[in-house]
């Protein structure tokens, strides 16, 4: 679809955008007939950590669930689905399935080093997932996901600058249930899933969920000559992917003061990772041209990129009330993970390593037109991550409710990269790291709630590397940072608050040691701090069957952690700018139109900007782009072009998403469905210099669903779609020695059954 075109359907829908906006839960459920007309549900979130109601918040926070959040996936996607499907959450990845990198309100990071960390954090079941292989943990019997914009570092710790991302499965019940949920796709794509729960004795009550997802490979390599056509070249040589993934839960309640819950889980993946085009952007424009072909490739290198990974973990969590109203929580977590993958990452062929080809002769660059060949191949040969949280909590009396609490974090992780010209790299990374905190929140009177809370964070890290013949000397930071945060709500009526929010947080001292298999050395970012304020509304309206809730900000990021990636010298090196800033505003909200029809939308604008006029980057690794900065030395082309004034990475200046449920009666017992969603994005820069090539215009992708639901007996079949107008969307690119990009995720139909008992 032209952009003509995208900017006419989104002018259709901003009508829509100016009322409603997206939240939970996704499927409006009635009200029985004896207690009132149909409304929307009450949403509890944990953004406090405690269960509080949604609209009592005084945080920016949406919470997905039920059809909108299920529908993303069944098509086989990963965790990456959910971009642009909340207002301001935004992701992508250049490790193909197993590294999501997230973004929130604009800040992310776009490193794709293994051990690259991230402003914006993600938590499973109250334990964080570190590490960008863990953050990518696949989703199945999830009771909600949510999302808080803006830092969290008084509860939630260190590198939460941005916001978080937390996911809480389903728990065993004490009533025996499940659901088994089955589709079949396009690309013979499978999405399996299931769960089956209940008590297994008097107190204790257990849940199994499994997931299995399996593409086959639907990508052709048309490389000529390659070394070794039977495992290169050919018809159906890359695409597929396979994921396998258990959970088992035991949930205890030996008592009224007393309970507990462990928590295991697993996963085995293996598959293609990310599809590295050759020189199918520009020059001298954005977007794919004619040498893109999203059902082919060709390359000469990497084995046609493929793709690991195996993890285990395990949680447990009991909580003790005492007698005087205050319950200790405990927290123990334990991850451990491996992963490789190797890939072609000029995405061509053409070229002989030595000598090289030379610059592209005149004209459109191809395929062919490639100065070097890449090929490299990462993995963690071993991460263990140990967590361990104790939390003192009480309701002291009906106004006030605090809690405080004590905890440590240890990771250890080796990172191995082959070059292929040389030996292979080891460095190992090392992160302690250990935090008190406390918060209260009181009442006065029945129309204000002040809360607020601190957090005292040591954090330190430690590099060392097995670089064969190289040799790189060990590297050392740490810091100690407090982070805090300040807030007010106003129940100006029964239905409509207002709040304030005023907080800081912090990103701990990052080392960059990748160069290192590169004849490079280590990199040392020092740490960021974010000091970010909100107004916002949380309000329901026509008798509850419209919430609308909304916020806008402002922050400023000091020392702000940037990374440098690719350029004229092809290095990741971390640098530090010495501010970033960003205003914007969120909507989130539903109607409930009619009693059958549930119509969300929701919308959000981020502006950001680095402000640094001493800093600069190299620009374009290849000499193809057209780069749009000055250069920051006009005396000296070696310190790069100015960035000062340019947007994030990866930062989308709007995101806009409407999804419509209809649903009618249909025969005595079932009922007819109808469910289509679609997300926008605006313009995104790829690098942290501009230019003409490495960044993308707005898009959008939509996906449907509609079927038939057996309400009596809990079963239900659908036909369903994902990128239905099979939208060719550039997600990112490789700035090495030519136009090399990356695409969307492919368009899939397909049939799905679901029963649940």
């Amino acid at each position: 679809m032209n952009n003509s075109k995208k900017k006419s359907l989104l002018l259709s829908i901003l009508p829509l955008l100016a009322v409603p906006a997206i939240s939970v839960p996704l499927v409006a459920q009635a009200q029985d007939v004896t207690s009132g007309p149909p409304a929307l549900e009450e949403v509890i979130v944990t953004a406090q950590r405690r269960e509080v109601e949604q609209q009592d918040v005084p945080i920016s926070v949406t919470a997905l669930s039920g059809e909108r959040f299920n529908a993303m996936f069944e098509g086989g996607d990963d965790i990456r689905a959910l971009a642009n499907r909340i207002p301001d959450l935004y992701a992508e990845s250049s490790n193909g399935r197993l590294a999501p990198r997230f973004y929130i309100r604009g800040l992310g990071n776009s490193d794709f080093d293994l051990a690259a960390s991230q402003p914006v954090s993600v938590i499973f079941d109250d334990i964080v997932q570190e590490n960008v292989i863990l953050k990518s943990y696949p989703l199945f019997d999830i009771e909600r996901v949510e999302v808080y914009r803006g830092p969290q570092g008084t509860l939630f710790g260190r590198n939460t600058p941005a916001g978080i991302v937390q996911f809480h499965t389903r728990k065993p019940t004490r009533e025996l249930e499940g659901y088994l949920s089955l589709a079949y796709g396009t690309m013979s794509t499978i999405n399996a899933q299931g769960a089956v729960g209940g008590p297994i004795g008097d107190t204790t009550s257990a849940r199994l969920s499994m997931l299995f997802q399996d593409r086959q490979n639907w990508m052709d390599n048309r490389v000529p000559g390659a070394a070794d056509p039977n495992s290169l070249s050919g018809s159906n040589k890359l695409g597929a992917f396979r994921e396998f993934a258990y959970r088992v839960q035991f949930q205890g309640d030996p008592s009224d003061s007393f309970s507990w819950l462990l928590n295991l889980h697993g996963r085995h993946n293996d598959g293609t990772a990310s599809i590295f085009r050759g020189n199918v952007l520009g020059p001298g424009s954005n977007g794919f041209n004619s040498n893109y072909d999203r059902d082919s490739v060709t390359w000469d290198d990497g084995d046609n990129n493929p793709q690991e990974a195996d993890a285990f973990g395990g949680s447990f969590r009991f909580d003790y009330d005492f007698a005087n109203d205050v319950t200790l929580t405990s927290i123990t977590g334990y991850e451990t993970v491996e992963n490789s993958s190797l890939g072609d990452i000029d995405g061509g062929f053409g070229a002989d390593f030595l000598p090289a080809v030379g610059p592209c002769p005149p004209g459109p660059p191809t395929p062919t037109c490639i100065p070097f060949p890449a090929v490299t191949q990462d993995g963690i040969d071993d991460l263990d991550q140990y967590t361990q949280e104790f939390r003192l909590s009480s309701q002291a009396s009906a106004a006030t409710f605090w809690q405080a609490g004590v905890f440590f974090f240890d990771s250890e992780f080796s990172v191995t990269t082959m070059p292929f010209f040389v030996p292979p790299t080891t460095v190992v990374h090392e992160n302690t790291a250990w935090a008190v905190f406390g918060h209260v929140s009181h009442d006065l009177g029945d129309a204000w709630t002040l809360s607020g809370g601190v957090r005292y964070t040591d954090d330190d890290k430690d590099f060392t590397a097995n670089a064969g013949f190289l040799t790189s000397p060990p590297v050392s930071v740490s810091d100690e940072q407090v982070s805090w945060d300040v807030n007010a709500l106003w129940r100006m009526t029964d239905d409509f608050n207002l709040y304030g929010r005023v907080a800081e947080g912090f990103r701990a001292p990052t080392i960059q040691g990748r160069d290192v298999a590169f004849f490079g050395a280590p990199s040392v970012a020092q740490s960021e701090t974010i000091l970010s304020g909100e107004l916002g509304f949380k309000s329901m309206f026509a008798n509850n069957r419209v919430r609308l809730n909304g916020s806008v900000y402002t922050y400023t990021v000091d020392d702000m952690q940037l990374s440098a990636i690719g350029g004229a010298l092809n290095t990741i090196m971390l640098v530090n700018a010495d501010e970033g800033t960003g205003t914007g505003f969120d909507l989130d909200g539903e109607f409930l139109l009619t009693d059958n029809l549930l119509v969300t939308a929701g919308f959000s604008i981020t502006d950001t900007e680095i402000d640094d006029p001493n800093l600069g980057v190299a620009p374009c690794g290849s000499g193809l782009c057209t780069v749009l900065d000055p250069l920051l030395d006009p005396m000296d082309p070696t310190a790069g072009v100015a960035v000062d004034g340019n947007s994030f990475v990866q930062a989308p200046d709007y995101t806009a998403i409407v999804t419509v449920d209809y649903r009618t009666p249909l025969g005595p017992v079932g009922e007819f469905f109808f469910f289509t969603d679609w997300a926008f994005q605006g313009e995104t820069q790829f690098f942290l210099y501009e230019s003409m090539e490495f960044f993308e215009d707005d898009t959008l992708e939509g996906g449907i669903r509609l079927g038939y639901a057996n309400v009596e007996n809990g079963w239900e079949v659908a036909i369903f779609g994902r990128n239905i107008t099979d939208e060719e969307n550039v997600k990112g690119a490789i700035d090495f020695n030519n136009l090399t990009g990356f695409d969307n995720e492919p368009q899939v139909w397909g049939i799905s059954y679901r029963k649940d008992w």
